[in-house]
């Protein structure tokens, strides 16, 4: 009686060690969520014509887009900056909007010249 209950005793401690560095390892390993994807979305762009990336880089800056629509987080330039920047890589842009403000057509037309 005595050997089985060592033995039963010994095994359910070797289990939950096992368990308790699964789970710990496990917790470890899981990734992050990315930091882009939670950031809040502070740029509005529409293309005038659609772009093929669903990814736009303009000078080490991240657009998501979705054809004619990019979006991304706050940048410390202007916007007007960040707007020709967007241009010289996607082309002309039919509407801006910066912290929910939207350009003026005077604006714009600095934007795509």
């Amino acid at each position: 009686m005595t050997l089985s209950s060592s033995i039963f005793r010994n095994f359910s401690a070797i289990t939950l060690a096992l368990l308790y560095t699964v789970f710990t390892f496990g917790v470890a390993v899981t990734p992050a969520p990315v930091q882009a994807k939670t950031q809040p979305v502070y740029y509005i762009a529409e293309l005038a014509a659609p772009t093929q990336e669903a990814r736009v880089v303009a000078r080490g800056m991240v657009w998501r887009c979705d054809e004619t629509r990019c979006i991304a987080a706050k940048n410390n330039s202007r916007p007007i900056n960040i707007c020709k920047q967007l241009v010289r890589e996607t082309g002309a842009v039919t509407s801006f909007t910066a912290s929910g403000e939207a350009f003026s057509d005077d604006e714009l037309a600095k934007c795509n010249g």
